[in-house]
């Protein structure tokens, strides 16, 4: 039942907080604190503060630790995937959508135009991840990561994931705080 529990606290706020993990975290605080009574004001404050000085969306860091809390690691996996479901399956039904329509003109004009927006954000999203890695780590260190990288996928055609992964491990290991 606690399994149950959980995944209705994190699914309906998904479904209603309109807005992502900030305007979720009001309706959140209703089911956790109020309904389900699994923590106290204070103590969501604090869960609140801590989801918010680590990187990443706030409402699954939220709905991790508290399921973690109430129901160890299944807990945490439940109320993870609640929080987005209501993403997913909207997404699912779009794209079976927008599959069913895409010999529409239409559908192609707006995916010829989305495209480049894409291209663009993600052009923007990447610089942005060279400026912190530049300014945190030096120059000899991004320029290691980029010219690895780009030998390990282009010149010997190994998969991206394991290319992220590396590369994790990279700044696990020479990276990290002393």
């Amino acid at each position: 039942m606690i399994y149950w529990e959980i995944f209705l606290a994190f699914f309906i706020p998904g479904i209603l907080g309109y807005g992502g993990g900030p305007a979720s975290i009001p309706l959140i605080e209703h089911e956790v604190v109020e309904r389900y009574e699994w923590l106290t004001v204070e103590e969501f404050g604090e869960v609140l503060a801590l989801g918010n000085a680590l990187p990443g969306p706030i409402a699954t860091k939220m709905a991790g630790y508290i399921g973690f809390e109430q129901a160890g690691i299944l807990g945490a996996s439940v109320g993870v995937f609640a929080t987005v479901a209501p993403s997913l399956i909207l997404m699912i039904v779009l794209l079976r959508l927008l599959y069913a329509f895409r010999q529409s003109t239409k559908v192609k004009w707006m995916t010829m135009i989305v495209r480049p927006t894409i291209a663009v954000l993600l052009g923007v999203l990447a610089f942005q991840f060279f400026e912190t890695s530049w300014s945190a780590n030096g120059t000899l260190q991004t320029g290691v990561l980029i010219i690895v990288s780009y030998f390990l996928l282009e010149r010997f055609k190994v998969h991206p994931a394991i290319v992220i992964v590396a590369s994790l491990l990279y700044g696990a290991i020479f990276l990290a705080p002393s």
